[in-house]
């Protein structure tokens, strides 16, 4: 932390949860504030989230690299969006052993390497969630394996038209326009993309 930090720090004094649900929870903290007010903050706590970019290799040389995304109805906004696939972490799991089930489950795709991206607070103002993002090639096909209730349409795009629907505003998805731009800029530089072999995971 910077010396400076300290002048902005608030100190919690105590809260209560208002909010306990399936997914996540929600609290609500009385905090001291740097010039010894008091204040109230609202935040939800979330376990943490991974999501992944998959990778398709062009089909021939000339082509454009693909992309695998999910077509998704998000309830809180009344629209399909367009997405990385991604889920939520169970407490404590590593973020790669996580990213492996989600690109299963959701797409049916496995890949043979991953290579660590970055990580992201996609909500500071009020949420703890943290998401980690992972990359993955070598896709070998298999069947998704959605919960009951879930409904996703899995799609296979250009990577040029990716980027362009980030900045056209069809795509309007906070995480996977940051995760299309952390590709765009690896690609740039091949060489820092640390691929690693995928983790033996039982399922």
């Amino acid at each position: 932390m910077a010396a400076s930090d300290a002048a902005l720090l608030e100190e919690r004094i105590d809260g209560e949860p208002v909010f306990e649900g399936r997914l996540l929870q929600v609290f609500r903290d009385r905090v001291r504030l740097p010039d010894g007010e008091t204040a109230f903050r609202e935040y939800v706590d979330h376990p943490g989230a991974v999501m992944v970019v998959p990778l398709l290799e062009p089909i021939s040389v000339d082509a454009p690299l693909r992309v695998v995304v999910e077509r998704q109805f998000r309830y809180p906004i009344g629209q399909v969006m367009i997405e990385f696939p991604a889920g939520k972490r169970e407490r404590d799991e590593d973020g790669l052993i996580c990213a492996v089930r989600e690109l299963r489950e959701e797409t049916g795709f496995s890949a043979r390497e991953w290579a660590y991206a970055g990580s992201l607070h996609p909500l500071v103002a009020y949420s703890t969630e943290r998401i980690e993002v992972w990359f993955a090639r070598g896709l070998e096909p298999g069947p998704t394996q959605l919960d009951p209730g879930e409904f996703v349409e899995t799609v296979v795009v250009d990577f040029p038209w990716l980027l362009e629907a980030c900045q056209d505003g069809r795509v309007t998805d906070a995480k996977t326009i940051v995760g299309a731009f952390w590709l765009q800029e690896r690609l740039r530089h091949r060489d820092a993309i640390d691929w690693q072999p995928a983790p033996n995971v039982a399922g």
